[in-house]
């Protein structure tokens, strides 16, 4: 790779511009410990930068699945259900729906 294509590749790489002192909106990130295509530390890493710029009140959390890999691969159907739950949890509570139970 040459520096024309690390300077590509650095310019939309998310951890890399993550701006210091940001007003971030509520953020899921969501990893497995067996993803064999994103590396668990590199969620970890960009959930820790997020929180550490993050000025603002809304959660910047990360959820870990143990056994898991990249997506729902190989999961069975009740830690699926398990991580669709937690993400509706979450949009429900950050989206102020309480109201439409």
């Amino acid at each position: 790779m040459d520096s024309q294509d690390f300077n590509v590749l650095h310019s939309y790489y998310p951890y890399h511009n993550i701006k210091p002192s940001a007003n971030f909106p509520s953020t899921l990130i969501m990893t497995a410990d067996h993803d064999d295509r994103v590396v668990p530390l590199q969620s970890y890493k960009f959930t820790a930068r997020l929180q550490e710029a993050q000025i603002g009140t809304a959660p910047i959390l990360l959820r870990l699945t143990r056994k898991e890999g990249h997506g729902s691969d190989g999961g069975s159907i009740g830690k699926r259900l398990d991580n669709y739950a937690d993400i509706l949890s979450f949009l429900h509570k950050e989206l102020n729906m309480e109201d439409l139970l």
